[in-house]
């Protein structure tokens, strides 16, 4: 994560059955009326839509619409491909923040992608996590309450994977992306081809 948004606070199979509470819920049915729940897309943003780290300088961009009032807050912001709004909508997930940048994400990134405001991830103070886990990994599996989902950030381990997988029934795809780069096309490529099989899992 870039220092300017570190971690808030202290340093701390198939879908069976859909919600019936819980922040982001949603359920419908399918093409042959089966029902299902949308997968929720945990969304974090230094490091993954917003590229550091490399030895060249980055492209700069213009937001789609005008600039939010925050964004003079976060001159990095011009990093931040606006063309990635639509493509992380066309997923079809319920998109989450899962960042540090907290209220910052709806009031400066979501109207620079052009994205509506979205649910926030509010990180509770607790000790640190076990060695080698991901701060973030047992707030979101606890935010998911049982859903499907994906998750893209720029730290995520084989201990995280390792984590979920023993603690979270539903499917749950945990997608590490390079820093350096943010999210690229091939990203995108393979969370939409783990979605084609996963995204809409019905439960009957």
């Amino acid at each position: 994560m870039l220092t300017a948004h570190g971690r808030p606070g202290s340093h701390a199979g198939d879908v069976t059955v859909p919600r019936t509470t819980g922040a982001g819920e949603f359920a419908g049915n399918g093409v042959d009326g089966r029902s299902w729940v949308v997968m929720l897309l945990f969304l974090d943003i230094d490091g993954t839509l917003l590229p550091f780290g490399s030895a060249g300088p980055y492209p700069e961009y213009e937001p789609v619409s005008c600039p939010p009032e925050s964004a003079a807050d976060h001159p990095l912001l011009t990093r931040i491909d606006p063309a990635l709004g639509p493509r992380l909508t066309a997923l079809g997930c319920e998109l989450v923040w899962a960042t540090t940048w907290m209220d910052d994400a709806n009031t400066a990134v979501s109207p620079w992608l052009g994205l509506p405001s979205l649910p926030v991830v509010q990180w509770p103070d607790e000790e640190a996590p076990p060695a080698l886990l991901h701060w973030k990994t047992r707030p979101l599996v606890a935010w998911a309450a049982g859903s499907p989902f994906v998750w893209i950030d720029d730290e995520i381990t084989e201990a995280d994977r390792a984590w979920v997988a023993t603690h979270h029934a539903a499917d749950a795809l945990l997608h590490r992306v390079e820093h350096q780069y943010g999210l690229t096309d091939a990203d995108f490529e393979s969370v939409a081809e783990w979605l084609r099989t996963h995204g809409r899992t019905a439960d009957g």
